[in-house]
């Protein structure tokens, strides 16, 4: 993990000021009905309230359509990329050209160990005998230290693409994680996404338009079919959907 853009000690707010900051948020955004807040009235509420250094975006890098609606708004953003050790190398290309083309701050999160490290100790293709346990070391754990110094992060969940995120709110308390958690694309579809990345000419990962709309490590993402559930690509075979990020 590098690069961390920690707030400074003593003036991250507790849990509990922060807990009742995004009850607050979800109760300001949800006063925009019958429509729902749009994602750019989502991140204005995020860069009213918080410093920039106080946010994290978080992004896979099939696109980036989060990163630069965010930064929009709150200019020189952390943009949190778990280096997993397992990625396409589209994937790659696509956070170094973010890194070139949005004014965002680029963090590497790493795992504790490398993938040669962790074959040593658990034996090689981990993600084959144990995908939740290679996703815990690979993924959740360097999540959850990362995100230890910021008070709000945002993701790109939607609603859409698994029934685990059909209720996905607009702003809500990450208890597992102690910050606010903000979902700015959670009502878009996977045709809102391509047409802001297109309108924005944002980078996209090649990959997508080669069947994968949703993009993981290579051992673990196949393309799917047209038609198919966006995520089914994702673990195929298994009975696991979410890496654990977002549980």
């Amino acid at each position: 993990m590098s690069g961390i853009r920690a707030l400074p000690s003593g003036h991250k707010r507790s849990r509990d000021e922060l807990s009742a900051l995004a009850e607050r948020g979800a109760r300001e955004l949800r006063s925009l009905e019958p429509d729902e807040a749009s994602p750019a009235e989502v991140v204005a509420w995020v860069a009213s309230t918080f410093p920039v250094d106080a946010a994290a975006v978080a992004c896979s890098m099939a696109d980036a359509a989060l990163p630069h609606l965010v930064a929009e708004q709150l200019p020189g953003v952390d943009v949190l990329f778990l280096d997993t050790g397992y990625h396409f190398a589209e994937t790659r290309d696509t956070r170094d050209e973010v890194a070139r083309a949005l004014d965002v701050r680029i963090v590497d999160v790493m795992p504790e160990q490398t993938v040669a490290e962790q074959d040593a100790e658990f034996g090689a293709r981990l993600y084959e005998r144990d995908a939740a346990l290679c996703c815990e070391r690979r993924k959740v754990g360097p999540l959850r230290a990362a995100l230890a110094g910021y008070e709000v992060w945002f993701t790109g969940v939607r609603r859409e693409e698994a029934p685990t995120r059909t209720n996905t709110p607009l702003v809500g308390w990450d208890e597992r994680n102690g910050l606010i958690k903000v979902n700015p694309l959670a009502a878009w579809t996977f045709d809102d996404l391509l047409e802001y990345a297109g309108t924005h000419a944002v980078p996209v990962n090649l990959l997508v338009s080669n069947g994968y709309p949703s993009i993981g490590c290579r051992p673990c993402t196949k393309p799917v079919a047209p038609g198919d559930d966006p995520r089914s690509g994702r673990w195929a075979g298994l009975a696991k959907t979410e890496c654990g990020l977002h549980l």
